[in-house]
């Protein structure tokens, strides 16, 4: 398929790329930040509007509801140059309430519309072992779901448009979560005088292992901070969180408490970490750290 890709920062790069080397057409709008790597690989273009109108599907992956928004209905956008039957799918990690919103103005211009946030980081999207969480019509899914193979490996059609969303704010509230927790344990054991490597080790063969442990644990311990996620764009995703969580009249009190966590790393000018540097908010409470680094 020619697939149109806007927004090729440390996810939306590796994902296109991996597009092209399942054997489909990539199209891309003019950035001075444009590798060179995706230039030799795909047709640039002048704007998102020309994007639209040499593609059979617009992928989006920016940043945030604004970006989204700009980039879809702002001039020379993404709306003003699709064709009826076109398919874009917003991969990006944004409000549900929006998402319906323009799913129902991109369906308007007679098309079909998804919202497909993901999960698994940049070695995930490298690797094409994205988790990706799906809101739209089954038909419009079926045709994408060859793309969403090329990128991922867990796929699922959630619901209807802003469902997708809606699933990965879910997802971001137990990352988030589970983030808060390995620190506090690891802070917790190592200034208790235990090796916080082996404490890991120990609790990685029981009950408390995750992901989180595995991976963003040993970040903690060997200071390795360098972003696959950003504490900024995990903040983001946690206001899509609350704010959603005020709408509905509830309570996340865990979720706000993770919020002022990663909010007092990016105090301290820590907002472009990695989220699993959440763990300098609880060392500074704590007056330890972990390790040296």
């Amino acid at each position: 398929m020619k697939i149109g890709f806007i927004g090729l920062g440390i996810m939306g790069r590796p994902m296109a790329l991996n597009l092209k080397k399942a054997g489909h057409e990539l199209i891309v709008p003019e950035r001075a930040s444009l590798t060179s790597e995706i230039r030799d690989a795909a047709m640039v273009v002048a704007d998102a509007k020309s994007v639209a109108a040499a593609a059979e599907v617009v992928i989006l992956m920016v940043p945030d509801t604004p970006d989204v928004e700009q980039v879809l209905f702002g001039a020379n956008g993404v709306a003003e140059g699709l064709k009826p039957g076109t398919l874009v799918i917003d991969m990006s990690s944004i409000s549900p309430t929006a998402t319906k919103n323009f799913a129902a103005r991109i369906n308007a211009k007679g098309c079909d519309y998804l919202d497909a946030p993901v999960s698994g980081g940049e070695v995930g999207a490298k690797n094409a072992t994205l988790t990706i969480m799906v809101g739209g019509p089954e038909a419009a899914f079926e045709r994408a779901k060859p793309l969403f193979e090329a990128m991922g490996k867990n796929i699922t059609l959630v619901g209807g448009n802003g469902a997708g969303q809606t699933c990965k704010v879910a997802n971001q509230i137990i990352v988030a979560l589970n983030l808060q927790a390995v620190s506090e344990a690891l802070v917790f054991a190592a200034k208790a005088g235990a090796d916080p490597a082996k404490v890991r080790q120990a609790l990685m063969g029981g009950f408390a292992n995750s992901r989180i442990l595995e991976v963003h644990a040993e970040r903690m311990i060997k200071r390795t901070f360098a972003p696959g996620f950003r504490i900024r764009l995990h903040q983001k995703d946690l206001n899509l969180a609350l704010q959603s969580a005020r709408e509905m009249h509830m309570s996340l009190p865990n979720t706000a408490i993770a919020q002022q966590m990663f909010s007092a790393v990016a105090a301290a000018g820590g907002g472009d970490l990695d989220h699993s540097a959440m763990v300098q908010a609880i060392e500074t409470l704590a007056a330890f750290k972990v390790a040296e680094g």
